[in-house]
């Protein structure tokens, strides 16, 4: 990984155009293809960043002014997505070897919910086969990448709280899986965000971004609680 400290300018351009003026930044390569741009504040979500596979070109523009262009993969024929960084001073420049992750360690309830719907997944939705649990991307596994009975892939995010984060990571990995060709052959693959409770901020988002909601009840699926038997 390589982080930079430098006071830069940023601009994207691609399926929409975005521009952070001149400022001190934290620029964040990392060994997976992916480019991440944060500040010292308002939230640790990066302002901008390019998702793998992306290239990173380094050069000066006509007036001498260090200049990285990132480039990310886009599908033949289309235009792809481009991250402009004006660099106007370096402070700091260091790269580190992190080694082999050994992956997020979920909480048991969080695990066990995840192995409850991946034995059951027509409890999320009827008609749904799991092909696999943790399918792998270039930015982490989602938790289970399942076909629906019209054999369109589905990508399943499971959370014991559904909050805005999870949609996000869901959003991020829906963008790379719909990059591969075998995983949209019937269709483009589409988001169910799964979880005990969902926050109306989180729903709001995933719906508007085509991301299916699905409450999910941790006691009836452990076989403690059968719904059918309630009054309410």
């Amino acid at each position: 990984m390589r982080l930079v400290v430098a006071r830069c300018q940023i601009d994207y351009a691609g399926r929409l155009s975005a521009h952070l003026p001149m400022a001190p930044r934290v620029l964040m390569l990392k060994a997976d293809g992916s480019v991440l741009v944060h500040s010292d504040g308002g939230s640790y979500k990066p302002l901008n960043w390019m998702s793998p596979p992306c290239t990173v070109q380094e050069g000066t523009t006509e007036d001498g002014q260090l200049e990285w262009v990132v480039t990310a993969r886009a599908p033949k024929g289309q235009t792809p997505d481009t991250l402009r960084i004006l660099v106007e001073e370096i402070h700091h420049d260091s790269q580190h070897e992190l080694g082999i992750d050994p992956g997020l360690q979920k909480d048991g309830v969080e695990k066990h919910l995840q192995e409850l719907l991946a034995e059951h997944p027509g409890t999320i939705t009827p008609g749904l086969t799991l092909v696999r649990r943790e399918f792998p991307t270039a930015i982490g596994p989602v938790d289970l990448m399942c076909r629906d009975d019209g054999g369109l892939s589905v990508a399943v995010e499971i959370k014991r709280r559904g909050e805005i984060d999870g949609v996000e990571q869901l959003t991020r990995y829906l963008e790379l899986l719909n990059r591969d060709s075998l995983l949209t052959t019937k269709g483009p693959v589409r988001g169910i965000f799964a979880a005990q409770l969902i926050k109306p901020q989180a729903r709001t988002l995933a719906e508007d971004r085509g991301i299916q909601c699905v409450l999910v009840d941790y006691d009836a699926l452990r076989g403690l609680d059968n719904a059918e038997d309630r009054l309410f």
